[in-house]
């Protein structure tokens, strides 16, 4: 800023000294052309400072975009842990079903659906909670 000020002052030493070498008859033409590189100063300043106030402001928006955990792709993140957790569960199943049978295999795979469901809840905090708000009721209710 203080490179623009010590143009700016430049500027106006110049005009002075135009001045006073043309004299009183050019004074008001000498104060326009330097009021307008004024004026032409504070437009690049203020165009300056509003394409910064919008680029933050396209920023937040992207931001809000992102999501709760700020994950660009959470359908990815999420598709990714069924995944693993799918390929974790054959292992889990054949240890289950040599150990205990069928009971120990629907303990194992209730287990891998209560924890796709917990990362589910956690990702999506409205999850299977009702979006009714009170004093509404449903339509299946008599």
């Amino acid at each position: 800023m203080e490179a623009r000020d010590a143009e700016l002052n430049k500027e106006l030493q110049a005009t002075l000294h135009t001045r006073r070498e043309l004299g009183e008859e050019y004074e008001p033409a000498l104060v326009e052309s330097f009021l307008a590189k004024v004026e032409d100063r504070l437009d690049a300043t203020v165009d300056r400072r509003m394409r910064r106030l919008m680029a933050e402001q396209q920023m937040a928006v992207a931001r809000e975009a992102r999501g709760p955990r700020g994950s660009v792709d959470a359908w990815g993140e999420r598709f990714g842990f069924a995944i693993v957790s799918l390929i974790l569960a054959i292992p889990l199943s054949a240890i289950a079903a040599v150990n205990a049978d069928l009971p120990g295999l629907l303990v194992a795979w209730l287990g891998i659906v209560g924890v796709n469901a917990v990362h589910a809840m956690h990702r999506f905090p409205n999850f299977g909670r009702g979006r009714r708000s009170r004093g509404q009721e449903s339509d299946w209710e008599d």
